[in-house]
């Protein structure tokens, strides 16, 4: 993408343009321009995730304090700063950081549109979501629940006017979520890279299909079926030509120590012949707290146990999120935010109004109420995603989270609302105690220690507000202090192992070039050749891209499993000259040109490229691989 303005504009995959990226392409933007400012290195890839993760904790404090103050803004942008994945995925180059971001600055802008009342803000608001639609499409329209809601309940407008501005902000969040894609898909397919993933060659499908409909029911293109571990009876039988892992990246044109990437989503820190920052892939350091020069040991459990790790997102029922895929990313809080949110609401409650009458308490809880419900309906029930689009959830948890300490903390100011306030006074108790519970039962696998020093001192802090009052505050912040020792130190284990994943919660292999083999193809690939070899997938293609500068043909996009070119086109290429090897290296389906190469091509001595002579494991691909490098003959 930072070679030309047409890749660029097409989040093109590789230098030559054939495939794109399987997202949109806002989110990568910010990546080139980083890379044109700085060079190519894995720091400047992954510089605008960082930037964007504390921006979020920067507006997550901007929210909260004008309505609830400075103590719980605070405690909320802390609880957002130690929430595991939120760590792990502003380390990367996925797009979850930026969306999460703008999506944030949507919420911000309609906050301050509802109190300035001023219409225009609130088509702006709903505009962000439209920019971070084309960040990762249908996965940004999972907050509009809370945002018409809140708009509703929240505006102080007549309701014709609010009708009105939610008409016109609907149709400013079409115009911007459609600009791009319909600009795509206005060209002709002849002059733009095959739509990865998609297919039909459309952004439009890629969207509503496999970054759409498919993510909620399961996938039906571009894998090929159902992955095991998405938590339906068939997913543990089903076989796919699916690959197991790796990474994604953007296509650039210069190798970063030659740092193995993927399809959209290159790692930083690597070192030749080496993953995971000179570390062997393996499980992912984010998730598994327990180091030894940096490598997790003792694992028990956890995601990519079994299965298809980076598709391991446990069994799909209300359980899901305490699963262990999941809870050790996301859910070190989520006993306390449920709590939070009824106590909030009760504690803004005024007995003056009538109950549907909010005040401006109660309508941020109801927006933060709605961003969480919905969403963590959604993974609860979804057939396919990773682990870390989980970071979604971090907003609301963390805002929900302080809300039931400082909700705990609230006085009477009579006779009558002494009731309330000893409810209040439960619920925080009821959330610390539940919570200490359950990252107790999270840590037990790892640390046993911990997981009783964690019930042990949250429950000396609940004793000593109960019999010392006039400490209340200073117990509770050690209650609460304990129950951050855990994520907090699973939030740092991804910086202390140098961790930059493709998929954060489990760090399969991110693939090695094969610096042999990169001699070979050049000493005997004519200067007429377009492409250094053809491949299967993304994932094999995307380390000879970096490291070399020149463009690799993947003939089926992420997956191996696109209908990118035909066979009749592929060979005219061959004939043409532009081909001259196929380089077979990860587990896909065996499309007609597979089945061709398979038939007609030659296969070149493994010792010729520094191969094997029956298998090579973990070069440039997904998991252990069958890898063979085959000549390809312009007569046949």
């Amino acid at each position: 993408m930072s070679k030309s303005w047409h890749n660029f504009w097409y989040a093109s995959f590789d230098p030559a343009g054939f495939i794109t990226v399987d997202k949109p392409p806002v989110a990568l933007w910010f990546m080139v321009i980083c890379v044109k400012i700085f060079g190519l290195h894995g720091w400047s890839i992954v510089l605008s995730s960082v930037l964007f993760g504390i921006g979020s904790v920067y507006l997550i404090y901007k929210m909260v304090k004008p309505t609830f103050g400075p103590l719980t803004a605070r405690i909320a942008a802390f609880f957002m700063t130690i929430t595991p994945i939120v760590v792990a995925d502003s380390r990367t180059n996925n797009m979850d950081a930026t969306l999460v971001f703008f999506l944030l600055l949507a919420g911000w802008v309609l906050q301050r549109a509802v109190r300035k009342r001023r219409g225009w803000l609130v088509l702006v608001s709903f505009a962000l979501v439209g920019v971070a639609f084309n960040i990762k499409m249908l996965q940004a329209y999972m907050v509009l629940p809370a945002m018409y809601l809140y708009y509703w309940v929240a505006s102080r407008q007549n309701w014709k006017r609010v009708l009105t501005q939610t008409v016109l902000a609907t149709l400013a969040l079409a115009v911007v979520s459609l600009s791009w894609p319909l600009a795509v898909d206005s060209t002709s397919k002849s002059t733009h890279p095959y739509i990865g993933s998609s297919s039909t060659n459309s952004v439009l499908n890629l969207a509503f299909g496999y970054n759409g409909t498919q993510r909620l029911f399961g996938q039906t293109t571009g894998t090929g079926g159902t992955f095991s571990g998405m938590g339906t009876k068939a997913s543990g039988k089903t076989k796919t030509g699916a690959p197991t892992g790796g990474t994604k990246q953007g296509g650039m044109k210069k190798p970063a120590g030659g740092a193995p990437t993927g399809q959209a989503k290159p790692t930083s820190g690597m070192k030749k012949g080496t993953t995971n920052g000179g570390k062997p892939s393996g499980k992912s350091l984010s998730s598994m707290p327990r180091t030894t020069k940096g490598r997790p040991t003792g694992m028990k459990g956890g995601a990519g146990q079994g299965g298809n790790g980076i598709f391991n997102v446990g069994t799909a029922g209300v359980t899901r999120l305490f699963q262990t895929a999941l809870r050790r990313q996301i859910s070190w809080f989520l006993p306390l935010a449920l709590f939070g949110m009824v106590a909030a609401y009760l504690a803004a409650y005024d007995r003056k109004k009538k109950w549907w009458q909010t005040n401006r308490k109660q309508q941020d809880v109801l927006y933060w109420a709605g961003w969480l419900i919905p969403v963590g309906a959604f993974f609860s029930v979804a057939n396919f995603f990773h682990p870390y689009y989980t970071i979604m959830l971090a907003p609301p948890l963390a805002v929900l989270a302080a809300l039931a300490i400082t909700s705990g903390l609230k006085k009477a100011t009579s006779k009558r609302d002494d009731k309330r306030a000893r409810w209040l006074r439960y619920l925080l108790f009821m959330g610390l105690g539940t919570t200490a519970c359950l990252q107790s039962y999270y840590v037990w696998a790892y640390y046993p220690w911990l997981s009783l020093v964690i019930l042990i001192l949250t429950a000396v802090a609940l004793v000593m507000v109960t019999l010392i009052p006039a400490k209340e505050r200073l117990s509770l912040t050690l209650g609460v202090g304990f129950l951050c020792l855990a994520p907090g130190f699973w939030a740092l284990t991804s910086t202390i192992s140098g961790e930059s994943a493709a998929v954060p919660t489990t760090g399969l292999g991110t693939g090695t070039v094969n610096t042999q083999l990169i001699k070979y193809l050049k000493q005997h690939n004519g200067k007429s050749t377009t492409y250094l070899f053809a491949t299967t997938d993304s994932n094999t293609a995307a380390p000879y891209i970096i490291k070399t500068g020149q463009a690799v043909m993947m003939i089926g996009g992420y997956n191996g499993t696109d209908n990118a070119i035909s066979l009749k086109k592929f060979k005219q290429l061959v004939k043409d000259g532009k081909v001259k090897y196929f380089y077979i290296s990860s587990h896909t389906n065996n499309n007609a040109i597979v089945k061709w190469v398979k038939k007609y091509g030659t296969k070149v001595s493994a010792s010729a490229y520094g191969g094997t002579s029956s298998q090579t494991k973990g070069v440039g691909a997904m998991g252990s691989t069958n890898a063979t490098l085959y000549r390809l003959s312009a007569s046949k």
